[in-house]
């Protein structure tokens, strides 16, 4: 089977991640033929690139395709994408992400190639003006009548579309995240040994959290927390994995609550670091405020650690409250005070929780059964 996978950015992230382990899989399982489709990656969130060329994936890069809305960069994006599906002649086209998602479809309509479509994330979510919105709304529905299946990533993703009208429940498939499950399972270096490098101490009780600095991840919630956690627990220490826009000012208020012992920023690491990291820590916090369903929750609970997360999107679908993690009401800073607190207290109840998440989600989340029933939506779409 010929595969035309489209995506606005190869940049360090979920959907990007998805996309090419989606790719790497179809090759590597059943010997399609796929080529990626994408704008640069270049930025500060890191590229990969690289990593798809070593995995052996074709890659045909389309220069003026970006994020931003710029009609005339995105007139040629799209003559671009039409020229590359011409050229190429997949079976099927699968399109990731909103701007490449639109336009890819509407390239891939025009020629009368079947077309699929995942939803990351929703296209209009919260922190966007109700224009902006109300815009994306609509162009997701008019996106929608040119594909004939849209695959979910959680099914929170496919209520809101469904509630928002863009599509009848009948067009989705929920299909997890897949990753590479291994590293996480068996990191290339100890525990000791990151920790170590990273400055913690063997009875340090380390609470991760592994995000874009940005503001819908929350951590400002954390931030906020962290001061009556560290009362509550002396030997807490907070590892944030990740850049962004907002490091200056939260190593300020790192600084000005007088809690520069108690934190370390990693900053923005190559992906292959992130297995090894979880592992350092004792637990990871979740408090995002908007998106599907985050990658680093399957990741950490297949890493044996448990979760607090709030009760947002995808999250209760992985988060099992009590079970695999801690739900809490989103934007609570006295509900991640007390969560964070009970599992930093209790060593036997971090055990069980991250124990009951490897255990439920390993297999789930591998990439191969991500590639498998992706590959069954594919079939049932060409019939």
């Amino acid at each position: 089977m010929r595969i035309v996978h489209v995506i606005t950015r190869l940049i360090v992230g979920g959907a990007q991640e998805n996309t090419l382990l989606t790719a790497a899989g179809q090759v590597e399982e059943y010997g399609d033929d796929v080529i990626v489709v994408t704008g640069p990656g270049a930025g500060p969130e890191g590229s990969l690139e690289e990593w798809a060329l070593q995995r052996g994936l074709a890659v045909r890069l389309i220069p003026e395709m970006g994020r931003a809305i710029r009609p005339w960069k995105d007139w040629r994006s799209y003559q671009a994408i039409a020229t590359a599906i011409r050229e190429l002649s997949p079976d099927i086209v699968h399109t990731h992400s909103s701007k490449a998602g639109i336009l890819g479809r509407a390239a891939a309509h025009c020629q009368q190639v079947p077309v699929v479509h995942t939803i990351h994330g929703a296209a209009f979510h919260f922190g966007q003006s109700r224009l902006s919105q109300a815009v994306f709304r609509q162009a997701e529905r008019w996106a929608a009548r040119r594909c004939q299946k849209l695959i979910s990533v959680c099914d929170a993703m496919t209520r809101q579309y469904v509630n928002a009208g863009i599509a009848t429940p009948e067009m989705f498939t929920t299909i997890y995240s897949g990753m590479d499950v291994e590293p996480f399972l068996d990191p290339p270096r100890s525990r000791e040994e990151v920790r170590a490098e990273l400055g913690f101490q063997d009875d340090d009780i380390v609470v991760g959290k592994v995000a874009r600095l940005f503001n819908l991840k929350g951590h400002r919630y954390l931030l906020e927390a962290a001061s009556q956690i560290i009362e509550k627990c002396p030997r807490a220490r907070f590892l944030l994995v990740g850049d962004g826009p907002l490091r200056d000012q939260f190593e300020a208020r790192i600084s000005r609550d007088g809690l520069a012992d108690h934190f370390v920023l990693a900053g923005l690491v190559p992906p292959g670091r992130i297995p090894e990291l979880l592992h350092a820590t004792d637990l990871v916090v979740h408090a995002s405020v908007w998106e599907g369903l985050a990658r680093v929750l399957p990741q950490s609970m297949i890493a044996g650690k448990p979760v607090v997360s709030f009760e947002i999107d995808g999250a209760p679908e992985v988060v099992l409250h009590e079970e695999t993690g801690l739900l809490v009401q989103p934007e609570s800073v006295e509900g991640l005070i007390e969560s964070v607190t009970r599992l930093a207290s209790d060593q036997e109840l971090r055990d069980r929780m991250g124990n009951a998440g490897c255990r439920r989600w390993t297999e789930t989340f591998r990439y191969q059964e991500m590639a498998r029933l992706v590959r069954e939506v594919y079939q049932d779409v060409l019939g």
